[in-house]
């Protein structure tokens, strides 16, 4: 029985194809040593092929992309029937969620005319706040989406947020034995760069070391009441040291060395992430600390995209902790899919960030590149003076115990302890036009460099399709776009299941269901599953994978989320208000 569905999915084969319009040529049509027959006319029918074989062999000319004659005025019914059976013709091929006028995504170039020289190190914008009123104030949240990034100065002293909830010795108290992730680092990575040097044989995995710019940050697990005694024993010696200094004042030893303890001949420094605090069971006081803050700064909330996933995306719409000693530093980086980031200093001690705004992000991909470096996935510690010379400006500036700091979408930050201190973070996804195409190019480019999108944005889209009641008219536009898209790569396969005779299950979508990944190339895989099980564990392929794997497709189980009804029944329903957003309950 034939199952309608909608899925975005996306197909990466590389498949020789005629140029558009032309009909196949001897060299790559079966059977070319017979006779060649007449141009089929326009207005006949669609001839099916029965045999398995032809259909897998036979080229694949390249057909006009149907989204070239339609737009999102036009109902779901119209869009299905306008494409439906050209998946039985030439089967589905690469869907963006970009226009296909636009050119692929990549680095922009950086803006023109260069920064002047008296603007490469502006002053950071910073917000004093007194009263709960201008905490809430809707003025706060507009001025935050115009800069790159924002200092809000005693906010939570104004909203009576109780920090100590945060404190190591609370953190300890309420969930000791919580997993933590560790980051190690060198503390003086100069040094580890020039005994590489002048080592006889530098090896070819040692030359991503040599970078300046490279920050060897490995990853193990510990639990927080582990780390709290580290942190703990690190102040002890360091308050140890100081007295030490004190004592030896201006004396020093013959050779004319100071005396140096273990503690500051440490080699190596770790921080802590505490990756998810959702668990209300075991930490609702910091959950209700938080709950305190204005709707716009909240990790819960109708106007924060991630908010309507559906489920906790580890990472992503959960709130974060890190916990760190000094020097202890969070390397060069872009938020997951750009989304924003807040990030409350919960101290003693301050922290130092660096921040550049997002229009400079190819600038600094270029130099990443040019040190050897991955900008999305290598860690690294950009020289803010090199950043000088190539006319990119930074911000510069402290977070003091109970400062918030908002980073805008898209900026390019990093940043250090220069204390004992923890911080909360979390991300925000605003509900502008530019969140979403910022999201959606990165989850493009993020495709292309083979590098898994924190956001699943297809899922977020319809998501936000059924949750959102009316939005802005450019974002409105966007986000139908994007379902537009999906739909159409969905008949399109579906089409070509039914052409080979493969059936497909449904399988349903529940609210809180997680979005999928490909086990292959880690893409996301929307609505229609190439499934198989391994070692009693089920395994997604996107469709183009699954080809790879089997080009009969017939090791696979298809699986459906959504009837295609069911699509455009959301299609249709998510219309352009004029009037304030609302929406339905988060998450639902």
């Amino acid at each position: 029985m034939k199952q309608e569905t909608t899925t975005t999915t996306l197909t990466g084969q590389n498949q020789q194809q005629d140029a558009p319009g032309a009909p196949p040529t001897m060299a790559n049509t079966p059977g070319a040593n017979t006779p060649s027959e007449a141009p089929q006319k326009p207005s006949a029918p669609v001839k099916y092929v029965k045999s398995l074989k032809a259909i897998l062999i036979k080229p694949l000319p390249q057909p006009k992309w149907p989204l070239q004659e339609l737009n999102s005025s036009m109902s779901a019914k119209q869009i299905i029937d306008a494409v439906s059976g050209l998946g039985r013709l030439n089967g589905p091929w690469w869907n963006s969620l970009l226009p296909e006028v636009d050119a692929l995504p990549s680095p922009p170039s950086r803006p023109n005319p260069p920064c002047p020289v008296d603007k490469l190190l502006p002053p950071t914008p910073c917000i004093c706040v007194d009263k709960r009123k201008d905490a809430m104030s809707a003025d706060l949240a507009k001025f935050c989406l115009t800069q790159p990034v924002v200092v809000i100065r005693g906010m939570t002293n104004a909203l009576r947020m109780d920090l100590a909830f945060f404190s190591t010795k609370a953190l300890v108290d309420a969930n000791p034995n919580q997993r933590v992730k560790i980051h190690t680092q060198s503390p003086n990575t100069n040094t580890v760069k020039t005994r590489l040097l002048d080592a006889p044989n530098p090896t070819e995995a040692n030359l991503i070391d040599l970078s300046p710019w490279y920050l060897e940050s490995p990853r193990s697990l510990s639990t927080i009441q582990r780390y709290a005694n580290y942190q703990a024993a690190s102040f002890k010696d360091a308050v140890k040291d100081e007295k030490q200094g004190d004592n030896i004042g201006s004396k020093l030893p013959p050779g004319g060395k100071p005396v140096t303890s273990p503690a500051t001949q440490r080699n190596k420094i770790r921080f802590a992430t505490i990756y998810d605090l959702s668990n209300e069971g075991k930490w609702l006081s910091q959950l209700w600390e938080l709950n305190r803050l204005p709707s716009f700064f909240k990790v819960t909330s109708a106007g924060n995209m991630l908010a309507h996933l559906g489920y906790p995306l580890i990472g992503v719409n959960t709130i974060q902790l890190n916990m760190k000693i000094p020097n202890a530093r969070i390397t060069g980086h872009q938020e997951g899919n750009n989304m924003c980031a807040v990030n409350i200093n919960v101290g003693p001690g301050d922290c130092e960030w660096f921040a550049v705004p997002e229009q400079y992000w190819g600038a600094i991909h270029r130099l990443t590149e040019h040190q050897g470096l991955d900008f999305l996935t290598s860690s690294w510690w950009p020289d803010v003076e090199e950043l000088r010379q190539e006319d990119i400006p930074v911000y510069r500036f402290l977070q003091k115990p109970g400062d918030l700091v908002w980073f805008n979408a898209g900026t390019v930050f990093w940043g250090q302890a220069l204390g004992w201190c923890n911080n909360i973070v979390w991300n925000i996804g605003t509900m502008t036009p530019r969140q979403y195409q910022l999201s959606v190019e990165r989850f493009e480019y993020n495709r292309l460099r083979n590098v898994k999108s924190a956001v699943p944005m297809i899922h977020l889209s319809w998501q936000l399709a059924k949750n959102v009641r009316g939005c802005e008219e450019q974002l409105c536009a966007l986000i139908k776009s994007t379902l537009l898209r999906t739909m159409v790569n969905s008949q399109l396969i579906l089409d070509f299941l039914e052409q080979l005779q493969i059936p497909v299950k449904r399988h349903g979508k529940k609210p809180d269901d997680i979005a999928h990944y490909c086990q292959d190339c880690e893409i996301e895989v929307f609505n229609i599953l190439f499934v198989t099980t391994q070692e009693k564990r089920s395994e997604v392929r996107c469709f183009s994978c699954a080809r790879r794997n089997d080009p009969s497709l017939q090791s696979f189980s298809v699986l459906s989320e959504y009837y295609t009804s069911e699509l455009a029944t959301i299609y249709d329903n998510f219309q352009t208000n004029t009037h304030p957003m609302v929406a339905y309950t988060v998450g639902k």
